[in-house]
This record gives structure tokens, C-alpha cells and sequence, in this order.
């Protein structure tokens, strides 16, 4: 199974430039107050975005009762506007959250490319959001982008994690060490495949250490599975990579499992923002090329299915 984007993976660093005295921090973060207070009115609603002539681009997040979930995905959406300027990026929940896909949906007019923050195939891309689509009206003609995983650009927000993590081994504790790729869990197999072609990833981006997928709920191995057969081959060193995009219950069920260092959901990570830019200028390129595969713009259901199934055949 190949990635079909040939995306070559990027050197990223998460750290800032060192602030050269208080006044510049202070002015950095009055700055980013203004641009955060610019997008909502008085009245606490958002504001118009200025127009670039582009279709917006509509996030799509999962929503969790965890408060670190939004204020994640919130620092995400942030990232992708400061690498964008003038894109009208908006986001929407599946559940629990505000604002939800349908009320983000019923505030737009004109194009839309939705970008699932989900990191593979599931119920969710392939059910959930087509049905929101499907109740947006003759007011917004959309399409919608695959999953964010798997792609090399989400292996290296994997790899990045890690490294925060405490991830810095010689090459006598390489021979002991592995790697868990605690996600979700769903009982579509399309899921499974993602993942497990996301974890095949991260082994050639670890130099061939091996990287296990486990599951939170609805698909086996478990996290504990996944680190017993780990332990089984010898491995002594086995860490837990956060196939989330953001905090939540399974996100810290499986961190608390993990025997020797666990990494932080994915999140804000540089290397997320660019792709989820990327999949949006790929929804987008795709739609204007119907005879090689493009996108249609979703009416219902079933034609957004068809154009995920698409993707992940073409992912395989």
C-alpha cells in the first residue's frame, strides 16, 4: 500500500525563536490577541473572514468532553491561518462540542472544502459528515477532503511528538526499543488499514523500529495487547505514540498504559497545519478535474462515500 501523495517529508521543529527581551514577547502576544479578537463581533459571534475568492475551509473535529480538545483544535485552526492569511477557516464538530458541522455549515454561503481533523477512515468520514452535508442547502456547494492520515506529513507530527517526549536513543537501546500506536478503534476495517499503514510509516521513519497498532475500543489488539506482544520479542523500551489529533479520554487511557514515555496527541504540531492545507488544495484540485478522479460536490450521502472510497483505493 502507497501513499498517493508523494509528499515528501520535511525537517520540523515545534520550537520558537528565542524572544530577544519582555517587549518583544509582550508585543507578540498583543498581536496575536488583536488577530484572535478581530474574528468575533461584540456580540460573540464570529466575524467575517476578508475574502481571498477561494472556497472557506470548514475543519471538521470529533468534539470531546475533555476541555483540552478544543483548545487544541482551536491552536491548530490558528496555526493554519497564520501559514494562509485571508483564508476563511472555520471548524465544526461532529458531537459534545459548539460549534457544531451543521451549525458551522448553516453560516456559510457560496463554496466549501471540508477538511476531516480525523487521521483515517471510519464511520464518522464516511457517514457523520456526509449526512451534515447533506442538510447544508442550495446555499453552499462543498466538497469534502480524506482524512488526514495516513501521509508522510502526519508521520512526521508522530515522529516530532516522540521527540518531545524524551524519544533520543543510541544505537545499543535502539535494539530494545518499540513502539505502540495507541488510536481510537473502529469497527470499520477501512480504519484498520489506515492505521496500520500509518504505523508501517513511522517504523521507516524510526530507522526500522518496530511500531504496533492498538486500539482504545471497538478493534483488537488493545494498547495493553499491543505492549505484551512488544515485550514477548524482546523489546524493553517500548513507548506510546498518540494517534490523536487531540486530548481525550482515550487519548490519556492509552498514555497512562505506556511503560516507558508516552507522547502528546499530535494537536498544533507545524506539520499538522501544512496538511491540513494540503488535503484542502487537494479536495480542491481534484474538484476541477472530474475526468481524473476529481471530487463532486457533495449532495448526499452516497457521493461523498464513493469519493473516500476512492481515496482509500487509491491509498492501498
Amino acid at each position: 500500500m502507497t501513499e498517493t501523495d508523494h509528499i515528501p517529508a520535511e525537517t520540523e521543529t515545534s520550537q520558537s525563536p528565542p524572544f530577544d527581551s519582555t517587549a518583544e514577547l509582550l508585543t507578540r502576544i498583543t498581536a496575536q490577541l488583536g488577530s484572535q479578537l478581530s474574528r468575533v463581533r461584540l456580540n460573540g459571534t464570529p466575524a467575517p473572514m476578508p475574502s481571498t475568492g477561494r472556497p472557506a475551509l470548514v475543519a471538521v473535529a470529533h468534539g470531546s468532553r475533555d476541555a483540552g480538545a478544543l483548545r487544541t483544535v482551536t491552536a491548530l485552526l490558528d496555526r493554519v491561518r497564520e501559514l494562509r492569511p485571508g483564508l476563511d477557516v472555520r471548524l465544526g464538530h461532529i458531537e459534545i462540542d459548539r460549534p457544531l458541522l451543521t451549525d458551522t455549515l448553516a453560516t456559510l454561503r457560496g463554496e466549501a472544502v471540508v477538511v476531516p481533523l480525523l487521521l483515517s477512515r471510519g464511520h464518522h468520514v464516511k457517514h457523520d459528515i456526509p449526512r451534515a452535508l447533506a442538510t447544508a442547502g442550495s446555499h453552499l456547494r462543498t466538497w469534502t477532503a480524506p482524512p488526514l492520515g495516513p501521509h508522510p506529513l502526519l508521520v512526521e507530527a508522530l515522529y516530532g511528538r516522540l521527540m518531545e517526549a524524551g524519544w533520543h536513543l543510541d544505537a545499543r537501546t535502539l535494539r530494545g526499543a518499540g513502539v505502540v500506536l495507541a488510536a481510537a478503534g473502529s469497527r470499520d476495517p477501512d480504519s484498520a488499514a489506515d492505521t496500520r499503514r500509518t504505523a508501517r510509516l513511522l517504523s521507516e521513519r524510526l530507522g526500522g523500529i518496530p511500531v504496533l497498532p492498538a486500539y482504545a475500543s471497538a478493534a483488537s489488539p488493545s494498547v495493553p495487547e499491543a505492549l505484551h506482544a512488544l515485550a514477548a520479542r524482546g523489546r524493553n523500551r517500548i513507548a506510546i505514540a498518540s494517534h490523536f489529533t487531540a486530548p481525550g479520554r482515550f487519548a490519556a487511557q492509552s498514555a497512562a498504559k505506556a511503560p516507558w514515555l508516552a507522547a502528546a496527541p499530535l494537536g498544533a504540531h507545524p506539520a499538522m497545519a501544512r496538511l491540513v492545507l494540503h488535503r484542502y488544495e487537494q479536495a480542491l484540485t481534484r474538484a476541477a478535474s472530474p475526468a481524473g478522479g476529481g471530487l463532486a460536490p457533495v449532495a448526499v450521502e452516497g457521493l461523498a462515500v464513493e469519493a473516500l472510497a476512492a481515496e482509500g483505493r487509491r491509498a492501498a
